[in-house]
């Protein structure tokens, strides 16, 4: 009877071993994301970017988008403003990072000279949208701590429900919550919390088309301050993939050249 014992002893060990904290299966599901849409090398789109106040008074802007792949280092992007005439020419550069602050400039036409964005200001508005400096820059696996909460539906779709802690300095937020579709491995939902651990933001992701049988893409992100009734739409059409973009098409000296 001892042996029987000790034989289902051992038999139970490697179970022990391989069960997951909440911890480590947020980790694992938010890397298995991030590792999912590896390898796009560089992508183009068209954005359409609709502000909307608290009033629903709308302004519309039209931009075009940029995305550079970076191996070992968060990826670069470029938007470029080209209507209303008060915007056209503005141009953003980012480049992302794990923990260390991401980098971003901002040309401005009216002024003619490259703004730099300090990386103290990461909870700024995107250019008067409800989206962040924060929230544009590519998100890296290593700029959270995450915490598995469980499997939801959201409209019907079969969801992991995650809660991201930001490790990197000056985030506007507390944590953000984010709900994973467990079959494309994409964000449809994020609720963000302010500083003071209060309710600020919903982002929805809807539209979600597949191009070069890999790379997940949405066609309208809509977010919703909750707090100052404003809101900010995004519509994309044109996603172009491995279109020959380089390191020298994202650096800071061509913003002023951009077109």
């Amino acid at each position: 009877m001892k042996f029987l014992k000790t034989f289902i002893f051992l038999l139970l060990i490697p179970f022990v071993a391989i069960a997951q904290t909440p911890q480590e299966r947020g980790l694992e599901i938010s890397q298995q994301a991030y590792d999912s849409d590896l390898g796009f090398h560089d992508t183009t789109a068209q954005m359409k970017m609709t502000l909307k106040n608290k009033q629903g008074d709308t302004s519309i802007r039209y931009i075009r988008n940029r995305t550079l792949e970076v191996t070992g280092d968060g990826n670069k992007s470029i938007s470029i403003f080209d209507k209303p005439a008060d915007v056209k020419g503005t141009a953003f550069l980012t480049w992302s990072h794990g923990l260390e602050p991401d980098q971003q400039w901002m040309y401005l036409p009216a002024l003619k000279r490259v703004k730099r964005i300090s990386s103290k200001n990461k909870s700024g508005p995107f250019m008067g949208s409800e989206f962040a400096y924060e929230d544009i820059s590519s998100q890296e696996v290593e700029k959270y701590t995450y915490e598995y909460k469980g499997d939801e539906k959201i409209n019907g779709i079969e969801c992991y429900k995650i809660v991201r802690i930001p490790a990197y300095k000056y985030s506007g937020y507390k944590k953000s919550i984010v709900w994973i579709d467990k079959k494309r491995l994409v964000a449809i939902k994020i609720v963000y919390h302010d500083r003071k651990d209060s309710l600020l933001k919903t982002l929805t992701a809807d539209g979600y088309k597949q191009y070069a049988n890999k790379h997940w893409r949405p066609a309208k992100m809509t977010m919703i301050n909750h707090q100052s009734g404003k809101s900010t739409v995004l519509e994309w059409s044109d996603y172009k993939f491995k279109t020959g973009l380089t390191d020298n098409d994202f650096r800071k000296n061509i913003l002023k050249r951009i077109r």
